[in-house]
């Protein structure tokens, strides 16, 4: 698998590629990428710049982390509330 090309570069094709006048093949020719990964970029930037509707990389990656912190408390309130079951069936009313 190649590996990434480094973020600076990747923000350079991106930002000729918006602001050129020449045809995207031209343009990944001349800096050897492919069309789809310049696509990806493209549309990723434009989604960071707020062009697009959704959520950029860093909202997607907070979203991402609060969804996994709402699982781990529903799986702790879960555990509560069968020990709070287990536990007053024990008790006898006095």
């Amino acid at each position: 698998m190649p590996r990434p090309y480094p973020k600076e570069f990747c923000d350079d094709v991106v930002r000729v590629a918006c602001g050129a006048e020449a045809p995207l093949k031209q343009i990944t020719n001349d800096f050897g990428v492919s069309e789809a990964s310049l696509h990806n970029r493209m549309r990723a930037a434009d989604l960071e710049d707020g062009v697009r509707p959704g959520l950029s990389a860093e909202e997607a990656a907070e979203l991402s982390v609060v969804r996994r912190r709402n699982r781990v408390l529903g799986q702790e309130n879960e555990i509560l509330h069968r020990a709070a079951a287990f536990f007053s069936r024990d008790i006898s009313p006095i």
